[in-house]
């Protein structure tokens, strides 16, 4: 059997390529990232305990820069001014969430996120906003729990939504009450700083997946406020990140910086189709037609594919593209298929429109 698809659904390709050059751009940071919190002080005190409203943007941007604010001396040994933290990820993509408006409320019922109403607000209707709470909230208790934040475990509140509460923790106690598994897998990568880089990202990623399996258990009814094309978009997104972790994307700011590059800069809408949205760069349209792919091949075959690969040799010279492990030959492979494609100067040269059988 064979699928017909364009050349451009490779998407992995894609993004290597993207990774494999230099960026020029110095706004790799998060919106806003200068006026976000940087230490707990910042934050509101209440019977000693410091009181975050983690549904106001800037204060959920803010746990993450002092997150990062405090792991950045484990780090230094890879590279300097912490560019090579390797929880850059988190807030570089909660980022582009609120650049995009994605945390807005997608009901319309409220302003909450808008631009013409309170654009700092997060939205607990929002898909996106409440997946990343499990990528904000539980990396942040978890550190402090670990103890390299500095503070007491008992010293951390985090406001609850207008609704919804009790699907979502709020102080460490509670998180590790409701999830212990996933705390104690971002408590284990907290004290595991003395590894390498390599170890370092086997422990994010395990911590990163286990947050992303409970959040996807609770939140899937948000996505009928959504277009079809935006639902699609984030049913394909969630997917692709699990192809992310077994190769150990490393998520440091550069790398993930330009690797979102490649994704929507708006909500998608009715009329939304890849290759051919008029305002998307031609990057943009070949990540969003790739991602409808793996989604579809997903459907196809009704389990995700764990024998899918990118392989990789012959290098571009001095140049060793995602974290010095891949080069310039890819052959992208689902189960029995597979779409073999050469980049050479940073061009596709590619001769199958076809996935072949093997």
């Amino acid at each position: 059997m064979t699928f017909h698809l364009p050349w451009a659904c490779v998407i992995i390709g894609c993004i290597f390529v993207s990774l494999g050059r230099a960026s020029n751009t110095p706004d790799v940071y998060p919106p806003l990232w200068k006026e976000s919190p940087g230490q707990f002080s910042d934050y509101k005190v209440e019977d000693g305990k410091y009181i975050i409203n983690i549904w106001h943007y800037l204060e959920r941007l803010g746990t993450y820069k002092i997150l990062l604010n405090k792991t950045a001396k484990y780090f230094e040994k890879f590279a300097p001014e912490n560019e090579q933290n390797i929880l850059w990820g988190l807030p570089v993509h909660h980022g582009w969430q609120y650049r995009t408006g994605r945390l807005a409320d997608p009901t319309q019922r409220t302003n909450c996120g808008h631009e013409s109403g309170d654009y700092l607000c997060i939205s607990v209707d929002s898909w996106w906003a409440d997946v990343n709470y499990y990528l904000s909230a539980m990396p942040f208790l978890a550190a402090v729990d670990s103890g390299i934040m500095g503070i007491s475990s008992d010293n951390i509140t985090f406001l609850p939504p207008s609704k919804d509460q009790t699907n979502f923790c709020y102080n460490v106690s509670s998180c590790y009450s409701s999830f212990p598994e996933t705390m104690k897998k971002w408590n284990k990568f907290y004290q595991s700083y003395s590894s390498s880089f390599e170890d370092l990202l086997k422990y994010l990623w395990a911590a990163h997946m286990s947050s992303l399996k409970v959040a996807h258990k609770k939140f899937g009814n948000r996505l009928k406020f959504y277009s079809k094309q935006e639902a699609d978009f984030e049913r394909s997104w969630a997917l692709f990140v699990d192809y992310l972790a077994p190769p150990l994307f490393p998520t440091t700011l550069i790398r993930t910086a330009e690797f979102q590059k490649g994704l929507p800069t708006r909500m998608l809408v009715d009329g939304d189709k890849a290759p051919l949205v008029s305002d998307f760069t031609s990057f943009q349209n070949t990540v969003l037609l790739g991602l409808n792919f793996l989604h579809k091949v997903h459907k196809y075959t009704g389990k995700r594919q764990r024998n899918f690969y990118v392989f990789v040799n012959s290098a571009l010279e001095n140049k060793k593209l995602y974290n010095g492990k891949f080069g310039n030959y890819y052959v992208i492979q689902f189960s029995r298929y597979s779409l073999p494609f050469l980049i050479e100067g940073g061009n596709f040269i590619y001769n199958f429109y076809s996935l072949k059988q093997n």
